[in-house]
C-alpha cells in the first residue's frame, strides 16, 4: 500500500510506547503507521483515555514519506485540514 499526504484511514492500535503508537492500516495486514503522541487526542485534553492496543481510531497521514513507517495524526483538527487541502470541506 503507498500512502498519499493528506489520506484519511482507519486502523488500529498495535503498540503503545511513550513517544506514541504504531497502528496497522484496517483491511491491510502488515501495514503500519505511527501516531506520535502529541497527535493523538489524549495528549491535548486530560479527559481523553491514553491509546491501549486494540483501539480503533480514524486518521489522516501528516507524513507518508517517514521511515520505517509513515506519520499519522488522529487530531480532528488535522483530519479538518487534510480534507480542506484535498478540497472536501
Amino acid at each position: 500500500m503507498t500512502f498519499r499526504n493528506h489520506q484519511e484511514l482507519d486502523v488500529a492500535v498495535v503498540a503503545v510506547a511513550p513517544v506514541g503508537s504504531k497502528v496497522e492500516v484496517d483491511g491491510h495486514e502488515g501495514v503500519y503507521g505511527f501516531i506520535d503522541q502529541a497527535k493523538h487526542p489524549s495528549w491535548w485534553d486530560a479527559d481523553v483515555a491514553q491509546p491501549t492496543a486494540g483501539d480503533k481510531l480514524h486518521v489522516c497521514v501528516v507524513d507518508a514519506t517517514r521511515e520505517p513507517y509513515p506519520r499519522f495524526s488522529a487530531l480532528q483538527d488535522d483530519i479538518d485540514i487534510a480534507r480542506r487541502l484535498r478540497g472536501e470541506a
